[in-house]
């Protein structure tokens, strides 16, 4: 049982080793392209904090609802000057 997971962990650390190694990029990336990714950032970062902002400010003015006046309904009412 040890030798399996030696020799799994062996492969899977192998595995990872190919994959984060560097390899020659033969494309063309032009330089705006890190302006737009700024750009991106920078749009989300602008609504995350306006979001946030506002959830901030709504949860300290919330203000308590003064209680209603409530009324008699017909069936309740007892003198007729207390219907509205």
């Amino acid at each position: 049982m040890k030798r399996l997971i030696s020799s799994s962990l062996t492969i899977f650390i192998t595995f990872c080793l190919l994959v984060a190694t560097d390899r020659r990029a033969w494309g063309y990336v032009d330089p705006g392209s890190g302006l737009i990714a700024l750009q991106t950032f920078a749009s989300v970062g602008a609504a995350y904090a306006y979001v946030i902002r506002r959830r901030i400010r709504t949860f300290f003015s919330r203000k308590e609802k003064a209680s209603a006046e409530v009324r008699p309904t017909t069936a309740e009412a007892r003198d007729p000057s207390e219907l509205a």
